[in-house]
This record gives C-alpha cells, sequence and structure tokens, in this order.
C-alpha cells in the first residue's frame, strides 16, 4: 500500500491559534554561531547557559536556542541524511527582508536561492553550521494567488532581488 492507494484518513485540525514559538539548533561552535545569527541577522542574546545561547526579535524569551550539548566542533549531517530542512524567520514587512538581504549581502554570505512563491518572497542560504535558513515576508492575504476554484495557487519563481533592494530607497 502506498500513500496514494491507502484509505484517506481525517484528523481534526489543530487550533488556528497554535504557532511554532522557537527552534533549536545544534551548532558545532557557539560564537560562530551568534556572530551570524545576532551579528549579521541582528537577532539580540537574551541569555546562556552553559554551552548553550538563546536569541530573540523584539524582546521574546527566545525564537532560537544554539546549543553544542551534542555537537561542539562536530561536523554539519551528510547529505542524503534526515533532519531539519530549513528554518524559516518570517519579516513583518517587504522592506524588513530588504534589509536582511542587505545584511547578507554585507557580510559576503551566498544565497542558496531567491524565490517568489506567490504568497511569499523568500531568501535561502546557509548558517555557518550548514544549517538550512529561509528568511521571507508574506503578502498580504489578499493578494495571495487563487485558482478558479478558489484554492490556494503557490509557485515558485525567480524572485527579483532588485526590485527588493529598491525597498531600502523608500
Amino acid at each position: 500500500m502506498t500513500l496514494a492507494t491507502a484509505p484517506k484518513m481525517t484528523f481534526p485540525t489543530i487550533d488556528a491559534g497554535a504557532r511554532i514559538g522557537h527552534v533549536h539548533l545544534k551548532v558545532a561552535d557557539l560564537q560562530r554561531a551568534l556572530d551570524f545569527y545576532c551579528g549579521v541577522l541582528g537577532f539580540s542574546l537574551t541569555t546562556t547557559y552553559p554551552g548553550a545561547a538563546f536569541i530573540s526579535a523584539g524582546g521574546y524569551h527566545h525564537h532560537i536556542g544554539l546549543n553544542t550539548w551534542e555537537s561542539k566542533g562536530g561536523s554539519p549531517p551528510p547529505p542524503g541524511t534526515t533532519g531539519l530542512f530549513h528554518t524559516a524567520i518570517l519579516y513583518p514587512t517587504r522592506k524588513a527582508l530588504a534589509d536582511a538581504l542587505a545584511r547578507l549581502i554585507a557580510a559576503k554570505i551566498p544565497l542558496d536561492g531567491a524565490s517568489d512563491h506567490g504568497v511569499s518572497e523568500a531568501l535561502y542560504l546557509r548558517d555557518p553550521d550548514q544549517n538550512g535558513v529561509e528568511l521571507y515576508w508574506d503578502r498580504p492575504e489578499a493578494q495571495w494567488p487563487k485558482n478558479p476554484d478558489g484554492s490556494l495557487h503557490m509557485f515558485t519563481r525567480r524572485l527579483d532581488v532588485d526590485g527588493l533592494m529598491k525597498e531600502l530607497e523608500r
């Protein structure tokens, strides 16, 4: 039996107010990770424990936990293995995403990709431990593309990076 031929199961939906509160990443070098997440992306350090640091945006207790408890000096998992694909960081506006891109350019951090998904615009990159990172902003829901039947029509197109950077001129 495959997923396509399996009987359809129905489950109750999660409460619409549920959110992903934080992500906790294993890193090889705590200071190197802080240099990236705080120094480049602009998160603030909220607290530390032996072998761990917690960072946030806007004073929240933490959006990202970084630790070396099982990974100090370690290497990233090899390609073709399971694990986290990427952490997605949602920016409140297109201009804020443009600022993030300017920070990446200034720090000479290469992008893996930059996409327009119709509902959002996204930048894809790797942190110093090769964890995938997506930086994105959502378009207002009223602008999301729809199919003729009213369902969501997401896609992946090349992001107009120059147009994004022009947000900083406004």
